[in-house]
């Protein structure tokens, strides 16, 4: 295990109704606000009118920015900047789920920065200082609730970028599992995958003697997956939503990933692809997976090892072998989000219909990811990342 420094501020109010702690929350912060939020999602749910009964109960000066769109754009980090300089405000309250707290992220620093904000995304060494963030929570998938980061989409350039700095830290963060219930079948298959693949990001990795961030990762991943298909067929199941919000928040917050060195993999390649064909990234995350994993067990047998102790904690699968444990790991897992999640497992089914652009998106994705390197769990260079590319556009036939 590695030195690291674990330090997360955030204050965390979970459960129901605690919206009547907004306007405390708030106000010691800051009384002019930037409110950033997606569609029409929290109004149809009445989240909206209910925040705006707290926000006029403070006597807060409150300017919008909605719109706000998955995969979010460096667009809408450039509107949230102007109005709160326009405006002077003080504070950003964010609604929604993690582009929309990503954006918030980025509008915070690019307040501070004289540049364009798309410079934050690019180098985040240039994140000095940011506003203040609030965020009502509304779908468990990204934990950027409780972390440092945040992925902001340039359409111009065809770029899905992660930045990220201790000064994006939200101040406060509501989590309320009821908040999650008008959460689709599709989003909350899509958040649960994102809340694996952040596990498996970490999980996968050749850092010795992490055996604690080793068992919270195991735990974790067995609760989503306990409870994922439970929200998926019963949203309103109060146990399933607090389960999945809470894992998702504490997936990514340090616990899993501090006291370890190395590089993520699948969300390199699926930023890629979310930005040329602008996907839903967690769906992206579930067809990719499972094809690296084969990618690994079958091109570097010294893998056999973790993923067959992956198969066997997580899964409970066992077998004659580390190499036939872990085959059975990847195809449980593959299974899972097809079956449990109904996940359509190609990149033809989720609108990827050609090939012509696989070239381009690996050779990204290994610049952008540092994926040519021994960071990662396995080294990918462009050919390797293509391979898992284009094994996408078919059916996975692992034994």
């Amino acid at each position: 295990m590695q030195n690291f420094r674990f330090y997360v501020p955030t204050d965390i109010r979970f459960g129901t109704d605690r919206l009547s702690e907004l306007p405390e929350a708030l106000s010691s912060i800051g009384k002019r606000v930037l409110l950033v939020y997606g569609g029409g999602s929290i109004k149809k749910s009445g989240l909206y009118d209910k925040v705006q009964q707290q926000l006029v109960k403070g006597g807060f000066e409150v300017v919008e920015l909605s719109g706000i769109e998955p995969n979010p754009k460096i667009h809408s980090v450039r509107s949230g900047v102007k109005l709160i300089r326009k405006h002077q405000l003080e504070v950003i309250l964010a609604i929604g789920g993690g582009s929309v707290i990503d954006t918030a992220k980025v509008i915070a620093a690019g307040v501070f920065y004289e540049g364009d904000p798309w410079d934050l995304v690019v180098d985040s060494s240039k994140i000095k200082q940011a506003l203040p963030i609030v965020d009502i929570l509304t779908l468990a998938a990204t934990g950027t609730e409780m972390n440092r980061n945040a992925v902001i989409s340039n359409a111009d350039t065809k770029e899905k970028l992660g930045t990220g700095g201790a000064e994006l830290l939200p101040h406060v963060s509501f989590l309320d599992p009821t908040t999650t219930f008008s959460v689709s079948k599709w989003q909350t298959a899509a958040g649960a995958a994102d809340i694996l693949s952040h596990l498996f990001e970490q999980y996968f990795n050749r850092t010795k003697a992490v055996q604690v961030q080793d068992n919270i990762a195991e735990a974790l991943m067995k609760v989503v997956i306990d409870f994922a298909p439970v929200a998926f067929e019963n949203p309103d199941d109060y146990g399933a939503r607090a389960n999945l919000l809470w894992a998702s928040t504490l997936a990514l917050n340090g616990l899993v990933g501090n006291g370890r060195s190395g590089g993520w993999t699948c969300h390199p390649i699926e930023h890629e692809l979310s930005a040329f064909y602008d996907i839903t990234h967690g769906i992206g995350l579930a067809i990719l997976t499972p094809r690296w994993m084969a990618y690994c067990i079958t091109h570097d047998p010294s893998t056999h090892e973790k993923f067959a102790k992956y198969g066997e904690a997580v899964w409970g699968l066992t077998g004659d072998s580390q190499a036939e444990i872990a085959r059975k790991a990847v195809r449980t897992t593959y299974e899972f989000f097809e079956d449990q999640l109904e996940i359509p497992m190609t990149l033809q089914k989720v609108g990827i219909e050609t090939t012509e652009l696989v070239d381009e998106m690996s050779q990204q994705a290994v610049v952008h990811g540092e994926l040519n390197t021994d960071g990662p769990f396995v080294r990918l260079d462009e050919e390797a990342v293509k391979s898992i590319i284009t094994s996408c556009f078919e059916e996975m036939t692992l034994n």
